[in-house]
């Protein structure tokens, strides 16, 4: 199967997580974060769940499955250990549906993820090992560490800046593409982020006169 990488605007979206468990808990606090409206049927939930619920972060239906469940539902994941309701929310779900370590019965299928601030790194073996799509998540997590969300976040700053302050237009585009040089990337490795800061601000001043 050949999937289409997508990154996915959830914010007020209605997702239905099918299930109450340790699996059930990782996809509801990702679609937590990632701003979905979130609806979880299971008669049951983990402790960190149940302290989500009381924060009133989502709406629980205590009992289980029912095909109407999934009624103007946005996103689905199915995260249970029965293969029939598993295969029932498959069937039901109105738009995109996820059947946890079950590709066979996906529209979609969520990737190993790394985040750093705004940077995110999805990881997907199309399903065939997500063990491996994990092992090489850790690996990216050596490479890519906290640093690179503060320079993304001084980024976002310098670009509003650039944008404004320079008003030539290929200059602007040569300063912008240079934040994001190799050279740039092996300064933040080698001495973190306050040394980035002061050659990015250095080189604006330049561009700017």
């Amino acid at each position: 199967m050949n999937y289409y990488p997508i990154f996915l605007n959830l914010k007020g979206k209605k997702a239905v997580v099918v299930g109450g468990g340790r699996v059930a808990e990782r996809k509801i606090l990702s679609l937590i974060k990632a701003g979905a409206s979130v609806t979880v049927v299971s008669p049951s939930l983990t402790k960190r769940l149940l302290r989500v619920r009381s924060q009133k972060k989502i709406r629980h239906l205590p009992r289980r499955f029912r095909g109407n469940d999934l009624r103007e539902a946005f996103l689905v994941v199915s995260a249970t250990d029965s293969f029939a309701t598993n295969r029932e929310v498959a069937a039901n779900a109105p738009a995109l549906v996820n059947v946890v370590d079950v590709p066979s019965e996906c529209n979609f299928i969520a990737p190993s993820v790394l985040k750093r601030g705004p940077l995110v790194i999805a990881i997907s073996t199309s399903g065939v090992s997500p063990a491996l799509s994990k092992t090489l998540r850790k690996e990216l997590e050596g490479l890519y560490g906290s640093e690179f969300s503060a320079y993304l976040k001084f980024l976002k700053r310098v670009r509003v800046k650039a944008l404004i302050e320079i008003g030539h237009r290929k200059r602007r585009e040569t300063f912008l593409k240079s934040l994001a040089s190799q050279k740039i990337l092996l300064t933040l490795r080698e001495k973190g982020i306050d040394a980035v800061k002061k050659v990015v601000t250095e080189r604006l001043k330049k561009v700017v006169k």
